[in-house]
């Protein structure tokens, strides 16, 4: 992966212990330490449609 700077959400958004989503250029993390999930943006993408659509 590369070295881009990525923006950082947190899931909960009032505490440090929740898991984070973090969005680069190339991928996306969601999770935290040792429970990790990396998406390409293309995955992103359709994981990001289909909860829109209701299907997730």
């Amino acid at each position: 992966m590369s070295n881009t700077k990525m923006k950082t959400i947190s899931l909960c958004g009032s505490c440090s212990s929740c898991p984070v989503l973090k969005i680069g250029d190339e991928h996306v993390e969601i999770g935290e330490e040792g429970n990790l999930c990396i998406l390409t943006k293309s995955e992103w993408e359709t994981l990001k449609q289909k909860v829109l659509n209701g299907e997730a």
